[in-house]
């Protein structure tokens, strides 16, 4: 169902097509009024976690790409929303959050989206850069709290029909859910968010919302409302639904959700998530994730196509939505991290960072008052941490010169440890050998 670039004549639905952007629309009128001059459009994000994720980046960066095109995009964050749970997608009912966590997690969630959108406005561009002012954010909650129940039942309600609702994927598919169904608070989740979009138009002037596939019964609700409250042609637009090529959903990881807040998903597990993307999907997340311009892209997927990539293209596809994400100087950091790995000095980490680079390696926990006093000779922390199985062998690697502490080579068989030798705030690394690395933790 995606369209190719050549069927459309706005810059923008050009780009968002050969980068694989789009899915759907509900009019292909849109095409001529994009042409025509800058549009007002929205994306929703519901606070349903403290942080938004990788299935997330989609939205943004469709928003990023109509920003960049000189477009006017609205990010809305759901605080009404939010507090009902959205069917679409899901065959079980969503955790209604409390008024503390909502607002906890609209403010973290309000702050990524300023954060990444603002950094879009430059990232791969000219000087004539047609992105203006900073994408406006727009909370349904303001608009929401005015309502009373049977004002919004009279003057919304009685638009919609309960069989075209039922007939909707994200209701029908709940439906069929004999042992769960559907709660009418969801059920209604469709009007509220079409309301958002006659909000939106009559009071920004909004003309097109865009979304994920899962979003077009809720979209397309949002533009018939509108249509019929004010006789004015809006538009909607989704994104298909972005798996892997081994058919898993984009943003999951062995841990779980690969969160854009470096709290919860580190900048260094976030890049390695990228990093180890395979020569299947790389091309098709440089379009989707990156704004590398399209001869990059396209010669970086040359090389995939020739077997001559060697881990360059997921490099190039690791930094640029780390230093989307986290920014540049993060980025050139992590970087640095993962190097540590082939031997380069370990240094300036904290420890999140440091566990993070080296999760897999074994380690062990000595504690902190041995350190400070003095008391830790590194013959006996490398027969205790199982590096070397004696003394006496311990002392025969290190004169061979194949002990490192913070591949650091150590030859001194009296070393006694102090926190000079530490790599981040309580921790150090061991390695004997090339590839036998021990992490020392002291608490």
């Amino acid at each position: 169902m995606t369209q190719e670039p050549t069927e459309f004549q706005s810059d923008v639905l050009k780009e968002l097509a050969w980068r694989g952007f789009i899915y759907q629309q509900t009019h292909e009128e849109l095409d001529d009024e994009l042409s025509k001059g800058p549009m007002t459009l929205y994306c929703g994000f519901d606070p349903t976690a403290s942080s938004l994720h990788v299935g997330n980046l989609v939205g943004i960066m469709g928003l990023a790409h109509f920003y960049r095109h000189g477009h006017r995009p609205l990010a809305l964050v759901g605080g009404a929303t939010g507090l009902i749970g959205d069917p679409s997608g899901r065959s079980t009912e969503r955790n209604l959050l409390d008024e503390t966590t909502l607002q906890a997690n609209l403010s973290s969630i309000g702050a990524q989206l300023k954060r990444v959108l603002g950094a879009s406005r430059t990232l791969h561009r000219e000087g004539d850069a047609k992105a203006g002012e900073p994408v406006a954010m727009v909370n349904n909650a303001d608009w929401f709290k005015q309502w009373s129940f049977i004002d919004f039942l009279r003057d919304v309600g009685r638009h919609f029909r309960v069989n075209q609702m039922l007939a909707k994927d994200s209701v029908r598919a709940r439906l069929e859910e004999r042992e769960q169904g559907i709660s009418y608070t969801e059920f209604s989740y469709m009007l509220i968010q079409a309301y958002d979009y006659l909000h939106l138009n009559q009071n920004e002037g909004c003309r097109l919302q865009i979304g994920g596939s899962d979003q077009w019964g809720n979209i397309t609700a949002g533009v018939d409302l509108t249509r019929r409250r004010t006789g004015e042609s809006t538009f909607g637009l989704t994104f298909p639904l972005i798996t892997a090529a081994d058919g898993t959903k984009i943003g999951k990881s062995l841990g779980g959700a690969v969160y854009l807040d470096g709290e919860m998903t580190s900048a260094y597990a976030f890049y390695q998530y990228w990093i180890n993307q395979g020569d299947a999907d790389c091309g098709r997340f440089l379009r989707l994730f990156t704004f590398l311009p399209q001869e990059e892209i396209e010669a970086l997927e040359a090389k995939i196509e020739a077997g001559e990539n060697r881990g360059e293209v997921q490099q190039m596809l690791a930094r640029e939505v780390t230093t989307l994400i986290h920014g540049e100087e993060e980025c050139e950091k992590v970087i640095r991290a993962s190097r540590m790995l082939f031997g380069e000095k370990i240094e300036g980490l904290n420890d999140r960072d440091l566990s993070s680079i080296f999760a897999e390696v074994p380690s062990t926990e000595v504690a902190r008052a041995s350190l400070e006093a003095g008391e830790l000779g590194l013959l006996d922390v490398l027969v205790n941490t199982g590096l070397q199985t004696s003394k006496g062998q311990a002392r025969r690697l290190l004169e061979q010169g194949g002990v490192y502490i913070n591949n650091e080579r150590v030859d001194d068989v009296a070393k006694v440890l102090g926190e000079a030798d530490l790599a981040s705030e309580s921790m150090l690394v061991l390695r004997a050998g090339k590839k036998r690395y021990h992490v020392v933790r002291f608490v």
